[in-house]
C-alpha cells in the first residue's frame, strides 16, 4: 500500500513516515519544508519527497484557517477526486479548552460533547473536521484524530511543548517553571503513539472508523504533575532538576479527555509514558546534537515569525542568490 503524507517532514510526521517504512508501506510526502528537511535525513533515499505548498495564500488570509481548514478541505477533495479513499486527519484536543476561569465545568469530554472553541488554531481545526465530515460516503473515509499535547523526541524536534520545554529548560537553566502554579489540566500522548495511532487507523477496517471522530490521549495530566514526574526521570539519569512555582495568569489553556472510544472501537492504547519519553530524549538530544536549543528552528511560531520577516526583506531586495546583474558599460 502506498500512503501519502502531507506535512512528513514535521514533527509528527518525520514519526509517522520511519514507522511507516518499518512496516513495509511505500511512503510520499508532500511538504513544504518550511523547517528543512532534516527530520527526513535517515530515511530519504527510502521515501519520494515532493516539495510544495497545499495553499494558496491571498493578501489578507489568516495563516490558521489557511492552513488548516481551506487547505485540509482542498487536499480532501483532490483525494476523493482522484479515488484516494481513507484521509486522516490530524486534529487536536484543544478544541475542548475550557480555560482556567472556568473551572467549575472541569469534567472529561469525549467525542459527542458539544464543542465551541475560540482560539484561531482550535477553530480552525473544528472547522476542517465539519468540512470533512460532510464530504463522508461510500467512495470517501475521512477519519478525525484529535491529539493531546504530544511530547518526546522527533528527529524534526519541537521545544515548545509542554514536556519538552520543561526538558529543555532543565538542560539549559537547571529548573523548569510550571505557570499558573501549574494548576491546569492538559491530555498528554508521545509522538510515537501518536504515529501508532495514525496506523491503526489507516489498517482499521472502513466500518469502523469512517466519519468518526478519536480522542487520542495517553492521561491527563496537571501540569505540576508533569512536572514532579519529569524531575523524577531525570532523577533516575543523575541530573538535578528545580521547579519554579509562577502563579501569574499567562494564557493558560485547561482540559481534560477521554480516550477510551480509540480503545474501545480498535483496540489502541497509547502505552508510552512520560518518564520513559524523557529519558529518551536525553539520549537522543545529545546523539543528534539537538542541543542548540534556543535555534528558533525548534519552536514553531519563532520560526514561522522568522520566515514572515524574511520574506518581508526579500520581497523589497529580492533575493541575494539570485540577484540581476547591470548590464557592464565601458568607461570613456
Amino acid at each position: 500500500m502506498r500512503v501519502l503524507v502531507i506535512g512528513g517532514a514535521g514533527y509528527v510526521g518525520s514519526v509517522l513516515v520511519e514507522e511507516l517504512l518499518e512496516r513495509g508501506y511505500a511512503v510520499k510526502v508532500f511538504d513544504r519544508l518550511y523547517y528543512g528537511d532534516y527530520g527526513l535525513a535517515r530515511i530519504r533515499d527510502r521515501i519520494e519527497l515532493i516539495v510544495g505548498d497545499m495553499r494558496l495564500i491571498e493578501d489578507k488570509a489568516k495563516a490558521n484557517f489557511e492552513i488548516n481548514t481551506r487547505a485540509t478541505t482542498n487536499s480532501a477533495r483532490l483525494c476523493k477526486q482522484h479515488g484516494i479513499k481513507r484521509y486522516l486527519f490530524a486534529s487536536t484536543c484543544s478544541i475542548y479548552d475550557i480555560g482556567v476561569e472556568a473551572f467549575e465545568k472541569d469534567i472529561i469530554f469525549d467525542e459527542e460533547t458539544k464543542v465551541s472553541p475560540k482560539a484561531a488554531y482550535s477553530k480552525s481545526k473544528f472547522e476542517a473536521e465539519k468540512s470533512l465530515l460532510s464530504m463522508s460516503d461510500k467512495c470517501f473515509c475521512p477519519v478525525i484524530i484529535r491529539k493531546g499535547t504530544i511530547f518526546g523526541f522527533s528527529p524534526r524536534m519541537r521545544y515548545d511543548l509542554v514536556v519538552n520545554t520543561f526538558l529543555k529548560d532543565i538542560l539549559t537553566k537547571g529548573y523548569m517553571t510550571a505557570f499558573y502554579g501549574g494548576e491546569m489540566w492538559r491530555p498528554l500522548v508521545s509522538v510515537r503513539d501518536a504515529a501508532r495511532a495514525y496506523i491503526a487507523c489507516l489498517e482499521a477496517p472502513e466500518e469502523r472508523i469512517k466519519g468518526e471522530i478519536f480522542n487520542l490521549v495517553y492521561s491527563n495530566f496537571r501540569i505540576s504533575e508533569l512536572a514532579l514526574r519529569v524531575k523524577e526521570a531525570l532523577k533516575s539519569l543523575n541530573i538535578k532538576a528545580d521547579i519554579n512555582m509562577n502563579y501569574g495568569y499567562s494564557s493558560v489553556r485547561s482540559y481534560r479527555v477521554s480516550g477510551k472510544k480509540l480503545e474501545k472501537v480498535l483496540g489502541f492504547k497509547p502505552i508510552i509514558s512520560v518518564e520513559e519519553a524523557v529519558r529518551d530524549m536525553v539520549k537522543k538530544i545529545k546523539e543528534y546534537n539537538y542541543t542548540d536549543f534556543d535555534n528558533p528552528k525548534y519552536y514553531n511560531i519563532k520560526w514561522m515569525k522568522l520566515l514572515e520577516e524574511a520574506d518581508k526583506i526579500i520581497r523589497v531586495t529580492g533575493t541575494v542568490f539570485e540577484a540581476p546583474y547591470p548590464k557592464l558599460r565601458k568607461v570613456v
